[in-house]
């Protein structure tokens, strides 16, 4: 049998492990808080850093695949995320957890452009529509299925099952790669840009751990690490331009397209991003809702994006890229809003008709903001591309992350009690600025990707 056929559903395996660990953990946040004894306001830093992680190391990906070969790294990348996990579950207060995530940020960010790349480079050119679309499905999956798993299993056990469950599938993973996906020979070595590298991953790493600090409630002096980072990012910025194999190519934001999509997609991001984050604590610090009723709540939200998929081309196809990303962005983000107005007496079915409609208006968002990013950009410039808006994505779910964090903090009067109040203000202000991407969609021409949505006479 041809061992070709299983390397999709081996990559596809190992994806959906980091999936559901990275959003299985928002739903036991206070499981986590109280056996470490912490607040659990605090316990964002380990979602921020996470993220952060992604973020920052997702450059290098491609970059070392070509160097090692995409099979190896592949392992590596699951081996570093397992190891991750166990020190996670092993963790015995805040710093070590925290560190421990960093670590598996570091793993997952180095497992999706691979598994990518070895797809490309190892299934036939006549199977990769299949295969690129079986390895599609974890990133769908996972954030489904992760806070029901979350909520399951503090609900029965202990939160350290939800990293000590990664140990079987992460040796299996390994296995399994370095058996039937034969090695993929190195790819051409550009030279890596070290000097980028340092200058992009402080920038970013300063700008979001000084934010981070603050939301923690560390004082206002923090924020002069985020102006640093700031100012190191706009050093980047003059840099790339003068460097041929800049790590972050910044010429793509001549694609009118591409630039809005990126900037606007941000903004929506960053108000989503927070909603995982500020649901399950919701239901659990203020309703009282056990962990597992609060992860059966969030999961309506996937099965509304699940709904929408079958509907998205055609919603572009009579209405068009600029003006369904335009309002669909007021309306997903008023769905934002609507949580604001949740109280302990708000019918559960009620709730799960809001979250649920959420989850269909940010699944057309998405889909749209994705699809129109690259319609413009060359097929040369496609990895660089892919590169930048994974990056930015990652970015802003840890801005949401952080942001979120700081304004339930600040609302609550600098208190570790969270508070109802907290949490309505916070609802409306995530909800306000994610539909600021309103006026970035605005800039995106009139025609833009009628081709990709069947509009072009």
């Amino acid at each position: 049998m041809d061992s070709r056929k299983f390397i999709p559903l081996i990559v596809a395996s190992a994806i959906i492990m980091q999936q559901i660990d990275s959003t299985a953990v928002t739903t036991a946040l206070p499981s986590i808080a109280d056996a470490l004894q912490v607040s659990t306001l605090s316990l964002h830093s380990s979602i921020t850093v996470y993220l952060l992680a992604l973020g920052i190391f997702l450059p290098i990906s491609g970059w070392l695949a070509d160097r090692v070969g995409a099979q190896q790294l592949f392992a590596c990348a699951i081996g570093i995320f397992t190891l991750a996990s166990l020190l996670c579950a092993a963790a015995s207060n805040l710093p070590t957890l925290v560190i421990a995530r960093l670590v598996q940020g570091f793993g997952g960010a180095l497992m999706l452009p691979t598994a990518r790349l070895i797809i490309v480079r190892s299934v036939p050119r006549a199977e990769l529509v299949s295969a690129m679309l079986l390895m599609s499905m974890p990133t769908a999956i996972g954030p489904t299925i992760g806070p029901l798993v979350g909520g399951f299993i503090v609900s029965i056990s202990s939160w350290r099952w939800i990293f000590w469950i990664n140990l079987p599938f992460g040796i299996a993973g390994i296995v399994l790669t370095l058996l039937f996906i034969e090695p993929v020979p190195p790819g051409e070595s550009k030279p890596f840009d070290t000097i980028g590298f340092i200058l992009s991953g402080c920038g970013i790493g300063a700008v979001i751990f000084g934010f981070d600090l603050f939301s923690d409630g560390k004082g206002l002096s923090t924020l002069l690490l985020s102006i640093v980072g700031t100012v190191v990012l706009v050093a980047y910025v003059f840099y790339a331009r003068r460097h041929r194999h800049a790590i972050l190519d910044l010429t793509l934001f001549r694609y009118p397209t591409f630039r809005s999509s990126l900037l606007g997609g941000t903004l929506f991001r960053m108000g989503f991003g927070a909603i995982p984050f500020m649901l399950p604590l919701l239901m659990q610090q203020i309703f009282g809702y056990t962990p597992l009723q609060s992860g059966t709540i969030t999961f309506v939200s996937a099965i509304g994006a699940f709904g929408m998929r079958t509907m998205a081309k055609r919603i572009l196809r009579r209405f068009g890229f600029r003006t369904v990303l335009c309002w669909n962005a007021v309306i997903a983000s008023a769905s934002i809003a609507l949580c604001a107005f949740f109280t302990p007496q708000t019918a559960p079915a009620l709730i799960m008709v809001v979250i649920l409609l959420g989850g269909v208006f940010r699944a057309l968002q998405f889909s749209s903001v994705n699809t129109l990013a690259f319609a413009d950009v060359d097929p040369s410039e496609m990895s660089h591309a892919t590169t930048l808006s994974q990056m930015a994505q990652r970015l802003a779910q840890s801005m949401g992350v952080a942001g979120a964090a700081a304004l339930l903090r600040l609302c609550s009067g600098q208190s570790d009690t969270l508070t109802a109040k907290a949490f309505s203000t916070s609802f409306l202000v995530v909800g306000f600025f994610s539909a600021l991407s309103f006026f970035s969609f605005t800039m995106i021409p009139k025609t833009a990707g009628d081709v990709l949505a069947g509009r072009a006479s």
